[in-house]
């Protein structure tokens, strides 16, 4: 990658799917995938232990958001299940 090709945007809380605009203003909607072995540039770019995803199509890069508790950011929060499935709420 070249530096000016290099676009490093952060994803929105439960986003999947790449919202980098091409010329035409056509939105790229490629699936974001976790990029387990970036290059030396985007280590340097981003940090050594960042999880960095990456558009399929475009190669566009997002950092995590924050504040995801979606299983899309892997940061949500485990809850019991009961033998139905249903999530089971601590009473207060």
């Amino acid at each position: 990658m070249s530096p000016e090709a290099l676009r490093i945007k952060v994803k929105k809380a439960g986003q999947r799917a790449c919202d980098e605009k091409d010329a035409k203003g056509k939105v790229c909607v490629g699936h974001l995938k976790r990029w387990d072995r970036p290059t030396e540039e985007v280590v340097r770019e981003v940090g050594k232990d960042v999880q960095v995803y990456r558009c399929e199509r475009c190669h566009t890069l997002y950092r995590p958001a924050p504040d995801d508790r979606s299983s899309a950011g892997l940061k949500y929060e485990k809850r019991k299940v009961n033998i139905l499935g249903d999530t089971v709420v601590p009473d207060p």
